[in-house]
Parts: structure tokens; sequence; C-alpha cells
């Protein structure tokens, strides 16, 4: 096997350790594979208790990344989350010390993002795009790789804030977790109940994932892919009844990313139309803006994303 070959064995090794922990939820965690090979943020929606923080801490420690959680609540502060510089005396000077939050780790666990205010929310912004945190004065790098992936509610629960739309937008993908099926809940009941039961076990670590995102950006893709991306990013801008404000440059770059990170995965070396179609939603669903007549007649950004898909496979983006 050549080193492509190898790399791929073990991510579907480490897939397989994070199955071993959670029940069902097969396509969630590939999706969350997939961004994090593309180097992106991810944004899980989903009621409470389906599983979404124990997912992230099952991540962190099957490929060896440090990990810090940081609870959301109305009340935190944005310095809660990037630290402080505190002042610091002795016998013979003073000055400030720079006392990190947990910002700084490899993967940042945002539960219940939305349970905070938009100012501490933004808090996330610098260190999510520019993999920097400046406080005061002083720029500090966080450590290599960085992710944030993020727990939501969905809004209409009791005591959330909309995440801003610049801070939406640097999410990769946002990917909602089903409530599982009977067989899948009776799996988790299961695994509640026995003791014992051997844990997931670390596969990678943080320079040989830093080697595979570098082989996913080798990935090639055709132009007549990247058309297709482009034509289904154009859509989202063309007239339509249920969209107010389409995607942005920064979805077609992600749709892009995430396709080769699904095609490295599958063991290819090229993007097919399917990988396309498979990170389409992830990547568009929070993007979209819909128009009121959307909310009215209760369509869904994934059914607006569909129609969108099918029209451009019909070559018909004039929708």
């Amino acid at each position: 096997m050549n080193e492509y070959e190898v790399m791929q064995q073990k991510l579907l090794a480490s897939e397989f350790e994070i199955g071993r922990e959670i029940i069902g939820q097969r396509e969630v965690v590939r999706l969350v594979l997939e961004a994090i090979l593309s180097g992106g943020n991810v944004l899980l929606e989903g009621m409470p208790g389906l599983g979404k923080t124990r997912l992230v801490n099952t991540i962190s420690h099957v490929l060896r990344l440090s990990f810090k959680r940081i609870q959301f609540t109305p009340d935190l502060m944005p310095g809660d989350i990037t630290g402080t510089n505190i002042m610091m005396r002795d016998e013979q000077n003073s000055g400030f010390h720079f006392e990190p939050g947990p910002i700084f780790a490899n993967i940042v666990l945002a539960d219940e993002i939305n349970r905070a205010t938009p100012k501490t929310q933004s808090a996330l912004l610098e260190a999510m795009q520019e993999h920097i945190v400046t406080v005061g004065n002083t720029t500090h790098e966080v450590p290599k790789p960085f992710f944030v992936l993020a727990t939501q509610n969905p809004i209409e629960t009791e005591g959330t804030y909309p995440l801003p739309e610049a801070q939406l937008d640097r999410f990769m993908f946002k990917i909602l977790v089903p409530f599982p099926t009977k067989q899948e809940l009776a799996g988790i009941l299961g695994l509640t109940e026995t003791t014992g039961l051997q844990g997931a076990q670390p596969v990678l670590d943080a320079g040989e994932l830093e080697t595979a995102i570098e082989m996913v950006k080798n990935i090639k893709i055709s132009d007549v892919v990247m058309d297709h991306i482009l034509n289904i990013i154009m859509a989202t801008h063309a007239t339509h009844r249920y969209i107010r404000e389409g995607a942005s440059p920064r979805a077609a770059q992600a749709i892009v990313r995430g396709a080769k990170a699904r095609a490295f995965l599958e063991g290819r070396y090229n993007v097919s139309f399917e990988d396309v179609e498979n990170v389409v939603y992830p990547v568009l669903r929070h993007r979209l803006i819909l128009s009121f007549d959307a909310v009215s007649d209760g369509v869904s950004e994934d059914q607006v994303i569909r129609e969108l898909v099918e029209n451009v496979k019909a070559n018909k983006t004039d929708v």
C-alpha cells in the first residue's frame, strides 16, 4: 500500500473506533471526519440528549487531540473563552501575565453555543477563521490543528439566541443529529447498562492528522465537477421565491474541500458528482437565508437545496 492508502485505512479505523462509543449516527460521524480532514469547523444541531457532546469527546480521544469543553450560558463572557491578562506583582517588578482560556486546544467543544449572547458567541470568530486570539494588544496562536465543534439546540427551544450570520458562515458544516431509531435506542440502553465494555482506542495523533489534511488537499477535481459546484452556488443567487440571500464564496470553497475529503475516505483520488451531493446539504443549510414565503409555507433549507441541485443537474440553473 502507498502512503495514501495507509492513511485512508487509519482514518477508517478511527471511524470504526468512534462508532464503538456512538450507537448509530454513522452519517454524522462520517461528515464530522470529512470536515476535520478539510480543516473546517462543525455545528451540530439536535435536541438535548442525543450524544453530541459524547461524539466530540470521543473524536478527540481517538485522534489524540487536546480537548477543552466550554459550556455556553447567558452569563458567559468573551474573556472566559479567550483568556485574560492578569496583573502579577513580586518584590522586583510587576506586569501583566496572560492566562489562556479554554480556546487553546486542538478541539474546542462549544457546548450549546446558542445559549450565550451574540457578543460572547463572536469571541470565537477570530480563532475559527485566523487561528489566532487577540487579547489586548497581543496576538496568540492557537494549537495546530485547531477545530471548533459546536453543539446547538433547535432555535425553538427556550433560552436560545440565533447565531450571527458572520459566525454561521465560518462553520464549514451544519450537521443535523437525528433521533435514534428504536433499534439504535435499544443499543444505547444496552451500552449504558453494560459494565466493563472496552472503550474506543486512539488511532491517530495530531501530526498524522495534519499529514492527512495535506493529502486531502492533493485530491484532484475535474473542471466538469468544479463547474457543477459553481452552478449550484450561482443558483442560490438566482431569483427564487424561497431564497432571500444566497450562499457566500466560502460555501463554494467548503464544498470543494468537503468533497475532496469524502473522496479520500472512499479511497479515490478524484472528486465525483456524488461526493459533491454528499456535502452540499451540510455546507449550504446554514448559509441560505430563506424568505418569509419559505417560513410561512413550512419549507426547510434542505428542501430548497434539493430543488436547486435537481435543477442544476437538469441544466436549469435559472430557478
